[in-house]
């Protein structure tokens, strides 16, 4: 007994053996267990749960069942690691918060967003989600390869033939030895779009894919910030992507606000986010929170906060987003099983494994109907001899002894192969019919055009691609549901390569309450002056678009404000929303202070000393420094100019050193001076006096003459306008009063602001306060005398008035067609009709 023992006992070194037996476990687990396959998207145990469920028939068109039933068959037949594993993975699966597109259609308590479990598997039910059909179409059609199971008892699939693209679509996470993956979820028909584009042209690079593929889509939808951790994890399968809440917030009439969160991060529970919310206003780590409530409900999430009276609501906001989950990052890292080999993906390859993963199966797919439908059109040949010699046939067989014999006679008599002469024996009666005969001939006609166009297809590549850009198309069609997660452009997460960026013409707006956006600048088409204008900006009520400046989105922006500050920005950092569309809060782009809002936007191409910002305050104030001095600028800030109290920052401008001011004022007056007569002061310096105002009086524009054949541009509150030459302003010195530049009266309003502008090269655009715009080429104003009152620039209605005005660049060609108040097309040749009868009108009124 003791030597038995002895012959068994094996010497070994327990630190290779540790090595070995390690690395065994280390690829079991990444093969077998954690990591996703790039064809199909799927782990081991979640392509199990789906095949169970499909052998046993539980179809989306078909009853739930038990999900104990499914994971005792899933357990017992292909996936030995225990019910709770199994059950686990099916619940993520019938997640809406959890899957962007569900593969499992739950019916029963399956979890919340609160991280409530899900109910026990002997209560809940569920079968396939119809999407989950795609991920096994075409399965029995030999189109993907089986192995053995666990015990050799059944046979398991070794990836499933997946009609989507799901390892971007669902994406998944997962923990490995040594390893792990965490791959974003996509919306399907961008995804199905990038695969598309890619097999059209496989040359295509990242940055040309992300064009179809804008970034992840995550089921909760939210925000995310900036495009470079997008880019990035595209480019290198690794980056950090930042998510945020939206929200919206809501202004009471007592001056009250309340941020209500409506959408919150991918993976964030809800529940801990507001317990964390509440320990931070309990803790007064964050102060000014009044009420906090969860209002969510299976329409969507509702978190109201509500704030104190003096509590600035974007400010609350930003705090929220340092200390809790309101704001969080993503990290990319796109590691799938590449031919059983882990490996990290970049988005084409990615999405180049996946195509050619579906050319492997259609082409399986010919293969196996091309076998079926050859193994039937043989039966068929058969059939059409046996009805040529039908009386003939029913010889042979009713002087055959046995079935066998008959089968012998009738290869010997026609040349038949042995499947024909079976076929022919077991035949009905019935099939001699003439309407049977008939049938016979067609199906077999059928069947050697499908057996043509089968080889085709076997024999072109380009045919087998056409046909997975088909099968694709479908999907999309059928599953698209619009993207969620809206990816807003941020300067603080978007450190970009200006190459990667395209170079093109933009207007920036910013509302009174600090709402921004930027929008290409051919979004708005030139209208007659007079017209009603368009919608350019939806506005909360009682806000109205402020700024409007036409720059590059490469330009740097310098972001002035009305307490003397300068932030620095670019112009892609500003977000890009429709035309309609509000904005996103300036307070999310830069760190403003309370009662801080933006007052000037000067786009900069590049910092020279030679050029200098003039600056103008309400009360006339003006001062002249070296732009140099703001080439660097913190992220918080810097000051610009020092405000007194009882002012406020009103106008800026970039110069030269050699040209001239003009300053207009709310009763109509302008004065004209040389730019050195302010000399260059200091960054912080306050400045002295540029116009000398009454008492009721106030500063409302300030401009630059950049030549003598330049106009003067005057609008008043209530819409009227007029151009007057330069020449009709004597030069003077800063400090005057200056002298009229428009007659005021209770038909026009207080003037709103001067411009100097150049007709032919310039066009105004007017914003009223209710956010209507109305584009029109300088040349179009009529140019009068200074003590005049003008003409109708836009008509306004209700209680309008004109809050704004921007000079841009004319357009190359009017459009062809303007809209008059009336919303009928005027054809251009009745243009210039419309616009005597309104001059000669508005001459008489004056």
């Amino acid at each position: 007994m003791e030597m038995l023992n002895k012959e068994r006992i094996k010497e070994l070194n327990i630190s290779k053996e540790m090595k070995t037996s390690f690395l065994d476990y280390a690829m079991s687990v990444i093969v077998s267990r954690a990591l996703p396959d790039v064809r199909d998207g799927l782990k081991p145990v979640h392509r199990r749960i789906l095949y169970s469920m499909n052998e046993s028939g539980m179809h989306s068109d078909k009853p739930y069942k038990k999900s104990a039933r499914i994971v005792g068959d899933v357990m017992g037949k292909y996936h030995p690691h225990g019910d709770s594993s199994i059950y686990d993975a099916m619940v993520r699966m019938a997640q809406p918060f959890s899957y962007r597109y569900m593969l499992v259609d739950g019916h029963g308590n399956f979890g919340s967003i609160d991280g409530d479990g899900a109910a026990a598997m002997r209560y809940t039910e569920s079968r396939m989600s119809k999407l989950s059909m795609e991920m096994l179409r075409d399965i029995n059609k030999n189109t993907i390869d089986y192995r053995d199971n666990y015990d050799g008892s059944e046979r398991e699939p070794q990836v499933l033939p997946s009609r989507f693209p799901n390892l971007l679509v669902n994406g998944t996470t997962g923990i490995a030895v040594g390893m792990a993956t965490n791959i974003p979820p996509h919306n399907i028909g961008e995804v199905i779009d990038g695969v598309l584009a890619l097999s059209h042209d496989p040359e295509l690079s990242v940055s040309e894919l992300m064009e179809y593929i804008k970034g992840p889509d995550f089921p909760t939808g939210a925000n995310i910030l900036g495009l470079s951790g997008i880019r990035r994890a595209y480019e290198y399968g690794r980056g950090s992507i930042v998510m945020r809440a939206k929200h919206e917030i809501v202004e009471h009439r007592n001056g009250k606000s309340t941020i209500i969160i409506t959408e919150i991060p991918y993976q964030v529970n809800k529940s801990r986010l507001i317990e964390r919310i509440a320990d931070l206003a309990k803790e007064k780590k964050i102060e000014g929170i009044t009420d906090l409530r969860d209002e969510s409900n299976r329409n969507g999430i509702r978190v109201v906060i509500e704030l104190r009276k003096d509590v600035n609501a974007e400010v609350m906001l930003n705090h929220l987003y340092k200390q809790t989950a309101l704001q969080t990052t993503f990290s990319v890292n796109m590691l799938a099983l590449v031919d059983n080999q882990p490996k990290v993906l970049n988005l084409k390859e990615a999405l180049y494994h996946y195509l050619e993963h579906q050319k492997v199966i259609i082409v399986r797919r010919t293969r196996y109907d091309l076998e079926k439908a050859e193994s039937r059109a043989h039966i068929l040949e058969g059939y059409r001899i046996a009805l040529d010699n039908i009386d003939r046939i029913i010889a042979i067989v009713r002087g055959s002894q046995t079935e066998q014999e008959a089968i012998t006679n009738l290869i010997d008599e026609f040349a038949l192969t042995e499947r024909q002469s079976k076929a022919i024996v077991d035949m009905r009666l019935r099939r001699l019919t003439g309407l049977e005969r008939d049938k016979i001939e067609k199906e077999y006609q059928g069947l050697l055009e499908q057996i043509a166009d089968y080889k085709e297809i076997l024999g072109s590549e380009e045919r087998v691609v056409q046909l997975v850009r088909e099968e694709l198309t479908d999907v999309k069609e059928r599953f698209d549901d619009g993207r969620r997660t809206e990816i807003v452009p941020s300067e603080e997460f978007d450190i970009e390569d200006e190459d990667l960026i395209p170079q093109e013409d933009i207007i920036i707006t910013v509302t009174s309450r600090g709402y921004v956006k930027r929008l290409p600048v051919d979004t708005y088409k030139s209208q007659n002056r007079g017209g009603v204008g368009m919608k350019g900006m939806a506005t909360y009520e009682e806000d109205f678009v402020e700024h409007m400046i036409f720059t590059s989105s490469h330009d740097k922006i310098l972001v002035f404000t009305n307490l003397g500050k300068v932030y620095k920005l670019r112009g892609f950092s500003f977000p890009q929303f429709g035309r309609n569309a509000k904005g996103m809060p300036l307070v999310n782009l830069l760190s403003l202070e309370e009662n801080e809002k933006l007052n000037a936007i000067i786009p900069i191409k590049d910092f020279t000393e030679r050029d200098y910002l003039v600056f103008a305050t309400r009360n006339g104030t003006v001062k002249r420094t070296e732009l140099s001095l703001y080439a660097n600028i913190r992220v918080n800030g810097i000051k610009a100019i020092n405000i007194n109290d009882d002012d406020e920052l009103m106008a800026v401008r970039l110069t030269n050193g050699e040209k001239e001011v003009i300053i207009g004022s709310s009763d109509g007056k302008l004065v004209r001076f040389i730019e050195e007569d302010v000399r260059s002061m200091g960054r912080t310096a306050t400045g002295v006096r540029g116009i000398n105002l009454d008492k009721d009086e106030c500063a409302v524009g300030m401009d630059t003459i950049q030549d003598d054949d330049q106009l003067v541009l005057s609008i008043s509150e209530y819409g009227y306008g007029k151009l007057t030459p330069i020449s009709e302003y004597r030069l003077s010195h800063r400090g005057g009063k200056g002298v009229k530049t428009i007659n005021i009266t209770d038909k026009n309003g207080k003037l709103v602001t001067v411009r100097a502008v150049t007709p032919g090269e310039h066009d105004l655009m007017i914003v009223t306060n209710k956010g209507m715009v109305i584009r029109t080429p300088i040349e179009q104003i009529s140019i009068t005398g200074r003590a005049t009152l003008g003409v109708r620039l836009i008509n306004l209605k209700d209680d309008q008035f004109v809050a704004s005005a921007a000079i841009i660049p004319s357009e190359d060609e009017l459009e062809e067609e303007i809209i008059e108040s009336t919303g009928e097309e005027v054809k251009k040749e009745q243009v210039n009709e419309i616009d005597n009868i309104e001059e000669e009108k508005e001459s008489n009124d004056e």
